[in-house]
């Protein structure tokens, strides 16, 4: 099968990427260039410069020979229009693909993308779904992914400096998370056994409460690391994050998605593709061997989560 992989450098596309070509699969890799770029050429990729998500490239030009694709949009958290993306990007999908060959499209979503509403970054995901689902000559595989753990690196420094976890998440509230490697694997496994269906969800996440990751890594420490619960209805904490971290639209984004978790309106249902890797496993492997390098690096900037973390 020959398969046009969006964003084939990035963390999930590259080690799709891999995948496909070890299964014998012909893969045109799409990258803004670059060595990774090339590292994927030296294995056998076909190189196409563009990207979906800036418009660059002759995309037009880039699903005319494939027989499937591989779909995803970044989230590019620095930008003020946080909503709009996905549905431009979403657009330049259905373009492009609408006269195509392509007859199967895996394309990578998120928790929350069955929901409307205001969601805050899950409705970007529904938006994306919804426009998707008008090709109706493709096949749809919506893999709705939950939280990356790979993203929990984000408090590495928060666990070396302060032993705390802060987050605006319900204590009491379960939510999903997926290894990136696990994702990549199957979307892969999407390609090499395709389905019958004409539209078809599949979530992919193991449910924990932030209070569960925080033992966990306490565990793995050998030493206590608690969650700090930050009440974002706190007008303290929103002007610090105003005066020193971002902007007020992106507070009311990120109070939006907290929220929609907080009050159940994202969840995922029970009926899940069984994941190799727990929580356990990644913090033990990839997780812990982080931190312990934190510890011994010099202090980094503070950010909202490392400022959240202090007691």
């Amino acid at each position: 099968m020959r398969i046009a992989v969006v964003g084939a450098t990035g963390r999930i596309g590259a080690k799709l990427t891999e995948k496909l070509l070890a299964s014998g699969h012909s893969v045109k890799a799409l990258s803004r260039g670059g060595p990774a770029l090339d590292a994927l050429v030296a294995k056998g990729a076909e190189p196409f410069i563009g990207s979906f998500d800036s418009g660059a490239g002759d995309l037009n030009r880039f699903f005319e020979d494939a027989d499937a694709a591989f779909l995803m949009v970044k989230t590019i958290w620095g930008s003020e229009d946080l909503h709009g993306h996905y549905p431009t990007v979403a657009l330049r999908f259905f373009d492009t693909l609408r006269d195509s060959p392509v007859k199967l499209a895996v394309n990578l979503t998120g928790m929350g993308s069955e929901v409307s509403g205001n969601t805050g970054h899950f409705q970007g995901f529904y938006m994306l779904d919804q426009i998707l689902n008008r090709l109706r000559a493709v096949k749809l595989v919506h893999l709705q992914a939950g939280w990356f753990m790979q993203d929990l690196a984000g408090w590495v420094h928060s666990i070396a400096q302060h032993d705390s976890i802060g987050w605006s998440l319900d204590p009491n509230v379960k939510t999903p998370w997926v290894s990136i490697q696990e994702i990549a694997d199957l979307a892969a496994k999407e390609f090499d056994t395709p389905t019958d269906q004409h539209r078809s969800v599949k979530q992919l996440g193991i449910d924990y409460t932030m209070t569960e990751i925080a033992v966990i890594i306490s565990r793995a420490l050998d030493r206590e690391v608690g969650y700090r619960f930050i009440d974002r209805n706190d007008r303290e904490v929103e002007a610090v994050f105003r005066e020193r971290f971002g902007t007020l639209g992106r507070w009311v984004y990120d109070n939006d998605t907290l929220a929609a978790l907080n009050d159940r309106r994202v969840k995922f249902h029970d009926d899940r593709p069984a994941l190799r890797t727990t929580m356990k496993e990644f913090v033990e492997d990839t997780l812990r061997p982080l931190i312990e390098m934190t510890r011994i690096d010099s202090v980094k900037p503070e950010t909202f989560l490392t400022w959240s973390s202090q007691g």
